[in-house]
């Protein structure tokens, strides 16, 4: 009984083209690592702001700051009054 084969050229291009692929897996894996990295990072420094900005808060009052030259004016709490 014969055996079924392909022939060793394309067997050889098929394992390429496979490993290929699994290369390209591999490291989008890597770069969703990476990006989720990314993420735990932003989030952090997005809390430390939020700190820092309670420090500000808490020294100054509500302000807005120019982040360019660190000048700040009040913000005013707008309360909305209904009339009925």
């Amino acid at each position: 009984m014969a055996e079924n084969k392909i022939s060793e050229e394309h067997l050889e291009e098929l394992q390429s083209s496979v490993s290929k692929i699994n290369q390209v897996a591999s490291q989008i894996g890597n770069v969703e690592l990476q990006k989720q990295g990314f993420l735990n990072q932003g989030l952090e420094l997005q809390s430390d702001l939020s700190k820092f900005q309670a420090k500000l808060e808490e020294k100054y009052g509500k302000i807005s700051v120019n982040i360019q030259d660190g000048t700040y004016e009040p913000i005013e709490d707008k309360q909305e009054v209904t009339e009925k």
